[in-house]
């Protein structure tokens, strides 16, 4: 071929190539690089992310908060008095929790019989008290959330809600009451000016209705009922039937779980039974798997939930909880006791001003802590038996007595059926040192900051397979000893 002829073949394969691109030549392929593992699984789960909440994400992220009421300009300016925002954007533009942020959790259940503009005429026309889907009743769950990323925690502080206060032109009343009287602004004031002042940055409330289709989208909720519950109100159409022991929840029965209250602690039971409720349910959405259900679960909130919290923030949110995981989980209960014995008069819980002082400077970085630890023989504490061995119980508290602690107490009352393999040293006052003082002396057991012990104590000691196992072990080396 001429060199005339081969310019004429090239000219007509640009026209070619022009005219149709597919007859583009294909370049010779160049060594592709290795990409490291991490990056391919990096990739898989924001793509596994990105296909289950794309719907989610695409409509949902925005700087609205999902309210369902408006706030006044005074009200939105309490929330923001902490100034710099607790929330931003990583490198990757993901939202994170970059400082510690303070929620007001209110759980809200409500009956014809509370509504405001309600004449009994619906009450009549039911047969019965009804619960009914809206956020204007009483406070039932009252709690205080604080997401910290300096510590790495969440901490958990239920408030009773038969909390006596003091409002100003309203004289004392119930802290439950204030949400319904007022709105969630005034709840929040009320509730930081009870610890001491505290900010508190943004408001969650949800009713029962909302729960039970929370619970249900997460395909139920794995609790341990710590007793047979058995109850019925027929004027409410309340009935629960559960038996002790762990077992897989849907919403119906996780609400009679978190309702039933006719037991020897009454609220205070309830508050513990909620808080561990909580717990389940965080520790269950931290499964991956509940990516999928984002869409679903974002339309239970927007239509159960009043909060001034954003989506971003919420993912922010839960992108904390699942980096800190359930071990960082601690669970208090604001100090105090009952003013009598709820038969005479109006039952009130009467906080412990000093108490609450030394828990919010702990676990809130608000305040001064004071150091003064009590002393072993004033030490008061409850022995919960899980391990179902009499002579391991009797042998503990003869152990704790020879150590110097005097003030030992067996819960005869309570018959758990929890089977635990080790112990647990439970600070029910939020003291571990003093929780971990005890466990060191005896050798045994792990110590958790939590509010399900024996109200009346500063440690509860759940005893385990650990503590029996420790015996038979010292009881056989002494055998072979003689």
């Amino acid at each position: 071929m001429s060199k005339v002829e081969a310019r004429k073949v090239n000219q007509h394969r640009r026209r070619s190539t022009k005219s149709n691109p597919q007859m583009v030549q294909r370049q010779p392929a160049k060594k592709r690089r290795k990409m490291p593992l991490w990056v391919w699984l990096g990739l898989g789960s924001i793509g596994a992310f990105s296909a289950a909440g794309g719907a989610f994400l695409a409509v949902s992220l925005t700087s609205a908060p999902l309210q369902q009421r408006a706030l006044s300009a005074a009200d939105d300016a309490f929330f923001k008095q902490n100034g710099k925002a607790a929330f931003s954007r990583s490198l990757l533009q993901v939202p994170e929790v970059s400082k510690p942020v303070n929620i007001l959790l209110l759980g809200i259940k409500t009956n014809l019989s509370d509504l405001k503009t309600s004449d009994g005429s619906d009450r009549q026309r039911s047969g019965y008290d009804a619960e009914v889907d809206t956020l204007e009743g009483l406070s039932d769950t009252i709690m205080l959330m604080r997401f910290d990323p300096q510590t790495q925690r969440t901490i958990f502080l239920g408030i009773p809600r038969d909390t006596r206060i003091e409002r100003t032109g309203r004289g004392t009343e119930k802290i439950n009451a204030v949400d319904r009287e007022s709105g969630p602004a005034a709840a929040a004031r009320e509730v930081s000016k009870l610890l001491g002042g505290v900010a508190i940055d943004r408001y969650i409330r949800v009713n029962n209705m909302g729960v039970a289709k929370l619970v249900d989208e997460l395909g139920g909720v794995t609790v341990t009922v710590p007793k047979d519950i058995k109850y019925q109100d027929d004027s409410q159409h309340f009935y629960v039937n559960l038996k002790a022991g762990k077992q897989h929840l849907n919403g119906e029965k996780l609400l009679g779980l978190l309702r039933y209250r006719n037991d020897a602690n009454g609220d205070i039971g309830r508050m513990q039974r909620q808080q561990m409720v909580v717990r389940a349910l965080l520790e269950q959405s931290l499964n991956p798997m509940t990516i999928a259900r984002i869409p679903q679960l974002f339309s239970v909130i927007q239509s159960h939930v009043d909060t001034n919290l954003t989506v971003e923030e919420l993912l922010a949110l839960g992108g904390f909880s699942m980096q800190n995981g359930k071990s960082k989980m601690q669970m208090l209960m604001m100090p105090g006791d009952y003013n009598g014995d709820g038969k005479h008069g109006i039952s009130y819980w009467l906080p412990a001003e000093k108490s609450i002082q030394n828990m919010m400077a702990r676990y809130f970085d608000h305040g001064q802590i004071s150091l003064e630890q009590p002393k072993a023989e004033n030490l008061r504490v409850n022995i919960q038996d899980t391990s179902h061995f009499p002579d391991a119980t009797a042998r503990l508290i003869r152990r704790l007595n020879k150590a110097g602690y005097r003030n030992v107490h067996l819960d005869t009352n309570l018959k758990l059926k929890e089977d635990l393999s080790i112990s647990e040293f439970i600070a029910q006052k939020g003291n571990p040192e003093v929780a971990e003082g005890l466990s060191q002396v005896l050798g045994f057991g792990e110590v958790k900051v939590d509010s399900s012990g024996n109200l009346y104590s500063d440690v509860t000691i759940k005893l385990g397979r650990d503590w029996v196992e420790k015996e038979q072990s010292y009881k056989s080396l002494n055998q072979k000893i003689e």
